[in-house]
């Protein structure tokens, strides 16, 4: 890691002042904080939900995309420009894929207890090892399931392929073609290493753990006639309806009392589900929380991701952020008036069922 020289010393200004200094910090790159909405277009978004995403991100620099669980709608995109990149390492957001294979695989059920090391406990199952985010509990996971099968799942589940349809910004982020060379498929099962994730894959993943396991394409109507028009549009179903059950406790658990606490709304009815992600880098880190609300009838599906210099940059951060969403939603009865709407009445469109997009 770099370390950035301190500033030398200024002369005294005339009149006898002591100058002013500018603090520095051990990370040159990404800025922690800047104006997210700078170049947005969100004129055909929902303004509720909108206003309550602008709000909650506040001056961090980072994005937030919402979507609509039930029918893959994107209800708005802020900071459209970092949602619409390359992608970023998924960070921890990776563990409730590589749980979903475990199980699907028979590798682990919900009591499996696996030695780890944790200052919680010596031993932990799949949902304490979710809530807490313990890295050595899916590196087991990862091992003992190999390169093949983990990847034969993430791809199942839409990473390194476009989550959209007719979205001509997004780009289909990577996965890799072999372990990668750090860590092997040990660290990409615990920090997805190797892997370029974007907002939409993430989002989209968290809405087919809230509504039983459609993947819907993601659709941004951005014109009066694309929102009279939308119907929904099914890319694949997962079938993992029997083991979301232990993923969703463990995302429930990480909300309650895990690293993403600070999403809870204790006012609300909703509680959300929800899963971190950190990473660090020598030029900038990288915060997510991929959450939805709430667990029974599920309304809306989040994907924050944070950037930047500071120590504030981390998933809980980013839980936070979501946090003082559903906060928002509350105060403006979103949870109580939002229904699926007219656009579930619409014939849902099954556009394919592989792999591929």
């Amino acid at each position: 890691m770099t370390v950035a020289a301190p500033i030398p010393a200024a002369p005294a200004a005339a009149g006898g002042k002591a100058p002013v200094h500018h603090s520095t910090t051990r990370f040159r790159g990404v800025p922690t904080f800047a104006n997210s909405t700078l170049a947005d277009i969100g004129t055909f978004d929902d303004p509720i939900v909108r206003e309550a995403a602008v709000e909650g991100l506040g001056r961090y620099n980072g994005a937030v995309v919402a979507v609509n669980p039930n029918t893959g709608r994107i209800l708005t995109v802020v900071n459209q420009k970092v949602a619409f990149g390359d992608g970023f390492i998924p960070c921890s957001t990776i563990k409730p894929t590589i749980a979903v294979a475990a199980l699907e695989e028979n590798v682990i059920t919900r009591d499996t207890m696996l030695r780890v090391h944790d200052r919680h406990a010596r031993y932990m199952n799949l949902t304490e090892a979710l809530a807490h985010s313990n890295n050595d509990f899916f590196e087991q996971l990862g091992v003992r399931m190999g390169f093949d099968t983990v990847s034969k799942y993430a791809r199942l589940m839409g990473l390194g392929e476009l989550a959209g349809y007719n979205l001509p910004e997004e780009h289909p982020g990577a996965f890799p073609m072999a372990p990668p060379a750090h860590g092997g498929v040990a660290r990409m099962s615990s920090f997805g290493e190797g892997i370029q994730i974007t907002p939409f894959q993430l989002v989209s993943l968290a809405s087919a753990f809230a509504n039983g396991g459609t993947l819907y394409y993601l659709q941004y109507p951005r014109t009066p006639e694309e929102i009279q028009n939308f119907q929904p549009k099914v890319k694949r179903d997962l079938n993992i309806a029997p083991v979301l059950p232990e993923i969703r406790e463990g995302m429930l658990a990480a909300v309650l009392y895990g690293t993403a606490k600070r999403s809870f709304d204790a006012g609300g009815d909703e509680t959300p589900l929800g899963k971190t992600g950190t990473c660090n880098d020598p030029t900038s880190k990288v915060g997510w929380f991929v959450t939805y609300a709430d667990e029974q009838h599920p309304k809306i599906a989040l994907a924050v991701l944070l950037r930047g210099s500071s120590h504030q940059v981390e998933g809980p951060t980013a839980a936070l952020v979501a946090g003082r969403i559903y906060r928002r939603l509350r105060e403006q009865n979103y949870f109580s008036t939002a229904t699926a709407s007219n656009e579930t009445m619409k014939p849902v469109i099954v556009l394919g069922t592989d792999s591929g997009n």
